[in-house]
């Protein structure tokens, strides 16, 4: 059901605490943390704790939630100390989304092309 934690979800490991993850913010309802395989010099994911497929599915559901994971993207990059920064949300395989739990990845610290790829 969507907002409840998947027992297959790394994500929701995470949120658990049963899977490890050098966590930099932490609020009521998100989490952010750095990225395993950067790509960038700040490449930091910022997850709902609650469990939505993507981004589409979270604003759906719950814009007050959405709106959390933005604002938690501007207080990573300020910490980080980030002029600019890519807010980045993959939807679908297709897109290049990997884990099923939604994630903005807040990437910065070094010139970022366009388009992205």
């Amino acid at each position: 059901m969507a907002g409840e934690p998947q027992e297959d979800c790394l994500f929701c490991k995470i949120v658990a605490g049963t899977i490890p993850a050098t966590i930099v913010r932490q609020t009521d309802t998100t989490i952010a943390f750095r990225d395993i395989n950067p790509q960038a010099p700040t490449h930091v994911l910022i997850i709902p704790k609650a469990h939505y497929e993507n981004a589409a599915a979270l604003a759906a559901a719950d814009p007050a939630l959405t709106a959390d994971v933005v604002r938690e993207a501007q207080a990573v990059a300020d910490e980080e100390k980030l002029d600019s920064y890519r807010l980045v949300f993959n939807t679908g395989s297709g897109a290049g989304q990997t884990v099923w739990h939604v994630h903005g990845h807040v990437l910065g610290g070094r010139g970022l092309e366009w388009p992205p790829g």
